[in-house]
Protein backbone atom coordinates (compact mmCIF):
# COMPACT_ATOMS: atom_id res chain seq x y z
CA UNK A 1 0.00 0.00 0.00
CA UNK A 2 1.25 3.39 -0.80
CA UNK A 3 1.94 6.37 1.39
CA UNK A 4 -1.49 7.87 0.45
CA UNK A 5 -3.18 4.94 0.74
CA UNK A 6 -4.89 5.41 4.19
CA UNK A 7 -7.66 8.23 4.59
CA UNK A 8 -10.89 8.44 6.70
CA UNK A 9 -13.17 7.32 4.17
CA UNK A 10 -13.24 3.67 3.32
CA UNK A 11 -14.55 4.01 -0.05
CA UNK A 12 -13.51 7.04 -1.99
CA UNK A 13 -14.73 7.57 -5.42
CA UNK A 14 -13.94 9.78 -7.98
CA UNK A 15 -15.44 10.71 -11.36
CA UNK A 16 -16.56 7.30 -11.86
CA UNK A 17 -17.34 6.48 -15.46
CA UNK A 18 -18.07 3.00 -17.05
CA UNK A 19 -19.43 2.49 -20.56
CA UNK A 20 -20.75 -0.45 -22.33
CA UNK A 21 -20.44 0.65 -26.00
CA UNK A 22 -21.70 4.11 -26.41
CA UNK A 23 -23.84 3.69 -23.36
CA UNK A 24 -22.41 5.03 -19.66
CA UNK A 25 -23.62 2.81 -17.08
CA UNK A 26 -22.27 4.99 -14.30
CA UNK A 27 -21.32 8.81 -15.62
CA UNK A 28 -19.14 10.69 -13.58
CA UNK A 29 -19.95 9.01 -10.12
CA UNK A 30 -18.24 11.23 -7.03
CA UNK A 31 -18.82 10.14 -3.29
CA UNK A 32 -16.74 9.36 -0.23
CA UNK A 33 -17.93 6.75 2.54
CA UNK A 34 -16.39 6.93 6.05
CA UNK A 35 -15.65 3.65 8.04
CA UNK A 36 -18.13 1.78 9.76
CA UNK A 37 -20.83 3.53 7.80
CA UNK A 38 -24.00 1.39 6.30
CA UNK A 39 -24.45 3.25 2.94
CA UNK A 40 -27.92 2.14 1.10
CA UNK A 41 -27.89 2.41 -2.98
CA UNK A 42 -31.64 2.88 -4.79
CA UNK A 43 -32.47 3.67 -8.00
CA UNK A 44 -35.01 2.01 -11.30
CA UNK A 45 -33.59 -1.20 -13.00
CA UNK A 46 -30.60 -0.73 -14.86
CA UNK A 47 -29.39 2.57 -12.81
CA UNK A 48 -26.21 1.31 -12.27
CA UNK A 49 -26.56 0.17 -9.07
CA UNK A 50 -24.75 -3.33 -9.88
CA UNK A 51 -22.27 -1.81 -12.11
CA UNK A 52 -21.05 0.65 -9.02
CA UNK A 53 -20.68 -2.49 -6.88
CA UNK A 54 -19.04 -4.77 -9.29
CA UNK A 55 -16.69 -1.97 -9.80
CA UNK A 56 -15.98 -1.29 -6.13
CA UNK A 57 -15.69 -5.15 -5.48
CA UNK A 58 -13.10 -5.62 -9.08
CA UNK A 59 -15.29 -7.43 -10.77
CA UNK A 60 -15.39 -4.62 -13.60
CA UNK A 61 -12.75 -1.85 -14.49
CA UNK A 62 -13.77 1.60 -14.80
CA UNK A 63 -13.94 3.48 -17.77
CA UNK A 64 -12.83 6.59 -16.43
CA UNK A 65 -12.36 8.30 -13.34
CA UNK A 66 -11.07 6.01 -10.01
CA UNK A 67 -12.37 4.15 -6.98
CA UNK A 68 -10.82 3.43 -3.76
CA UNK A 69 -11.91 0.93 -1.11
CA UNK A 70 -9.90 0.25 2.25
CA UNK A 71 -7.29 2.49 1.04
CA UNK A 72 -6.86 0.07 -2.09
CA UNK A 73 -7.36 1.06 -5.96
CA UNK A 74 -9.90 -1.02 -7.16
CA UNK A 75 -7.81 -1.96 -10.53
CA UNK A 76 -4.13 -1.54 -9.68
CA UNK A 77 -4.31 -3.15 -6.46
CA UNK A 78 -7.32 -5.39 -6.45
CA UNK A 79 -5.50 -8.54 -5.70
CA UNK A 80 -4.94 -7.05 -2.20
CA UNK A 81 -8.10 -5.78 -1.87
CA UNK A 82 -10.15 -8.67 -2.37
CA UNK A 83 -8.99 -9.98 1.33
CA UNK A 84 -10.86 -7.44 2.32
CA UNK A 85 -14.07 -7.34 1.48
CA UNK A 86 -17.36 -9.41 1.05
CA UNK A 87 -19.99 -9.91 -1.41
CA UNK A 88 -22.82 -11.16 -1.19
CA UNK A 89 -24.81 -11.39 -4.82
CA UNK A 90 -27.82 -12.72 -6.69
CA UNK A 91 -25.30 -15.70 -7.52
CA UNK A 92 -24.82 -16.95 -4.39
CA UNK A 93 -21.47 -17.95 -5.67
CA UNK A 94 -21.51 -21.97 -3.90
CA UNK A 95 -20.52 -25.09 -5.53
CA UNK A 96 -24.19 -27.01 -5.63
CA UNK A 97 -22.38 -30.74 -5.52
CA UNK A 98 -20.43 -29.53 -2.37
CA UNK A 99 -22.08 -30.00 1.28
CA UNK A 100 -22.53 -26.39 3.07
CA UNK A 101 -19.78 -27.70 5.10
CA UNK A 102 -17.29 -28.18 2.38
CA UNK A 103 -18.40 -25.07 0.78
CA UNK A 104 -16.84 -23.16 3.41
CA UNK A 105 -13.94 -25.11 4.08
CA UNK A 106 -12.69 -24.74 0.30
CA UNK A 107 -13.24 -20.77 1.09
CA UNK A 108 -11.70 -20.82 3.93
CA UNK A 109 -8.56 -22.74 2.97
CA UNK A 110 -8.35 -20.47 -0.08
CA UNK A 111 -8.21 -17.14 2.62
CA UNK A 112 -5.92 -19.08 4.57
CA UNK A 113 -7.93 -18.50 7.96
CA UNK A 114 -5.65 -20.08 11.10
CA UNK A 115 -8.03 -22.19 12.50
CA UNK A 116 -10.76 -22.68 9.17
CA UNK A 117 -13.20 -25.82 10.80
CA UNK A 118 -13.61 -23.65 14.07
CA UNK A 119 -14.69 -20.69 12.49
CA UNK A 120 -16.45 -22.20 9.66
CA UNK A 121 -18.74 -24.33 12.44
CA UNK A 122 -18.87 -20.94 13.89
CA UNK A 123 -20.68 -19.12 10.93
CA UNK A 124 -22.82 -22.55 10.16
CA UNK A 125 -24.28 -21.94 13.72
CA UNK A 126 -24.61 -18.19 13.45
CA UNK A 127 -26.97 -18.70 10.44
CA UNK A 128 -28.91 -21.73 11.32
CA UNK A 129 -27.30 -24.10 9.66
CA UNK A 130 -25.18 -26.47 11.41
CA UNK A 131 -27.56 -29.34 11.41
CA UNK A 132 -27.51 -28.97 7.53
CA UNK A 133 -24.09 -28.76 7.38
CA UNK A 134 -23.52 -32.24 5.57
CA UNK A 135 -26.04 -31.82 3.21
CA UNK A 136 -25.33 -31.08 -0.66
CA UNK A 137 -25.96 -27.01 -1.48
CA UNK A 138 -28.20 -28.08 -4.14
CA UNK A 139 -31.08 -29.51 -1.71
CA UNK A 140 -31.21 -25.61 -0.04
CA UNK A 141 -33.75 -22.76 -0.57
CA UNK A 142 -33.34 -19.88 -1.66
CA UNK A 143 -33.40 -18.53 2.01
CA UNK A 144 -31.05 -21.04 2.99
CA UNK A 145 -28.37 -20.55 -0.11
CA UNK A 146 -28.82 -16.65 0.92
CA UNK A 147 -27.83 -17.89 4.37
CA UNK A 148 -24.94 -19.86 3.17
CA UNK A 149 -24.07 -17.07 0.62
CA UNK A 150 -23.38 -14.34 3.78
CA UNK A 151 -21.39 -17.13 6.08
CA UNK A 152 -19.11 -17.82 3.14
CA UNK A 153 -18.91 -13.64 2.30
CA UNK A 154 -17.93 -13.32 6.14
CA UNK A 155 -15.26 -16.29 6.37
CA UNK A 156 -12.00 -13.74 6.23
CA UNK A 157 -14.28 -10.98 8.48
CA UNK A 158 -13.81 -8.59 5.20
CA UNK A 159 -13.55 -4.94 5.94
CA UNK A 160 -16.20 -4.08 3.65
CA UNK A 161 -19.51 -6.27 3.36
CA UNK A 162 -21.16 -5.50 -0.45
CA UNK A 163 -24.74 -6.49 -0.72
CA UNK A 164 -26.49 -6.72 -4.02
CA UNK A 165 -30.47 -7.22 -2.87
CA UNK A 166 -29.46 -9.63 0.38
CA UNK A 167 -33.44 -9.74 1.07
CA UNK A 168 -34.53 -10.79 -2.86
CA UNK A 169 -36.66 -13.80 -2.09
CA UNK A 170 -36.07 -14.09 1.62
CA UNK A 171 -39.23 -16.01 3.47
CA UNK A 172 -39.96 -14.22 6.50
CA UNK A 173 -37.82 -16.79 9.26
CA UNK A 174 -34.64 -15.64 6.43
CA UNK A 175 -34.95 -12.09 6.50
CA UNK A 176 -35.31 -11.97 10.61
CA UNK A 177 -32.17 -14.65 10.12
CA UNK A 178 -30.39 -11.73 7.98
CA UNK A 179 -31.33 -8.60 10.46
CA UNK A 180 -29.99 -10.41 13.56
CA UNK A 181 -26.66 -11.28 12.02
CA UNK A 182 -26.57 -7.62 10.59
CA UNK A 183 -27.03 -6.33 13.53
CA UNK A 184 -24.57 -8.84 15.58
CA UNK A 185 -21.80 -7.67 13.27
CA UNK A 186 -22.97 -4.04 12.17
CA UNK A 187 -20.00 -2.41 14.19
CA UNK A 188 -17.63 -4.87 12.61
CA UNK A 189 -17.75 -3.78 9.31
CA UNK A 190 -18.48 -1.31 6.82
CA UNK A 191 -21.69 -1.79 4.24
CA UNK A 192 -22.85 -1.42 0.98
CA UNK A 193 -26.03 -2.00 -0.13
CA UNK A 194 -28.22 -2.52 -3.00
CA UNK A 195 -32.16 -2.33 -2.06
CA UNK A 196 -35.27 -1.76 -3.75
CA UNK A 197 -37.27 -1.84 -0.77
CA UNK A 198 -37.41 2.06 0.87
CA UNK A 199 -37.91 0.83 4.29
CA UNK A 200 -35.64 -1.85 4.74
CA UNK A 201 -32.53 0.68 3.30
CA UNK A 202 -33.49 3.65 5.19
CA UNK A 203 -34.11 1.57 8.20
CA UNK A 204 -30.50 -0.04 7.82
CA UNK A 205 -28.81 3.14 6.65
CA UNK A 206 -26.50 5.47 8.07
CA UNK A 207 -26.03 7.25 4.34
CA UNK A 208 -28.53 6.59 1.44
CA UNK A 209 -27.73 7.26 -2.32
CA UNK A 210 -30.22 7.29 -4.76
CA UNK A 211 -28.77 6.86 -8.78
CA UNK A 212 -30.28 6.72 -12.26
CA UNK A 213 -28.97 7.09 -15.80
CA UNK A 214 -25.85 6.11 -13.60
CA UNK A 215 -25.74 9.43 -12.19
CA UNK A 216 -25.97 10.07 -8.69
CA UNK A 217 -29.35 11.78 -7.71
CA UNK A 218 -29.12 12.24 -4.46
CA UNK A 219 -26.41 11.25 -1.77
CA UNK A 220 -27.04 12.52 1.86
CA UNK A 221 -26.29 11.35 5.57
CA UNK A 222 -29.27 9.58 7.39
CA UNK A 223 -30.12 12.43 9.81
CA UNK A 224 -30.37 15.08 7.17
CA UNK A 225 -32.64 13.01 4.93
CA UNK A 226 -36.48 14.08 5.09
CA UNK A 227 -38.23 10.79 4.49
CA UNK A 228 -41.07 11.95 3.09
CA UNK A 229 -38.98 14.43 0.84
CA UNK A 230 -36.70 11.33 -0.58
CA UNK A 231 -39.80 8.95 -0.99
CA UNK A 232 -40.45 11.93 -3.76
CA UNK A 233 -37.24 11.82 -5.08
CA UNK A 234 -37.03 8.22 -5.44
CA UNK A 235 -40.74 8.06 -7.22
CA UNK A 236 -39.92 10.92 -9.63
CA UNK A 237 -36.27 9.19 -10.42
CA UNK A 238 -37.84 5.63 -10.63
CA UNK A 239 -40.29 7.42 -13.02
CA UNK A 240 -37.64 8.40 -15.49
CA UNK A 241 -36.99 5.19 -16.35
CA UNK A 242 -33.30 4.31 -17.80
CA UNK A 243 -31.48 5.60 -20.83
Amino acid sequence: MGENARSDNTVEVRGLTRAFGVRKALNDVSFDLPGGAFLSIFGPNGAGKTTLVKVLTTLLNPSSGTARVCGFDVVTEAVELRHRIGLISHNPLLYQDLTAEENLLFFAEMYGLDDPKARVRELLVDVELDHRRLDVVRTFSRGMLQRLSIARALLHRPDVLFLDEPYSGLDPHAVEILDGLIAQIRGDHTFVMISHDLDKGLELCSHALIIANGKVVLFEDRDDIDVEQFRETYRATVGTGVA
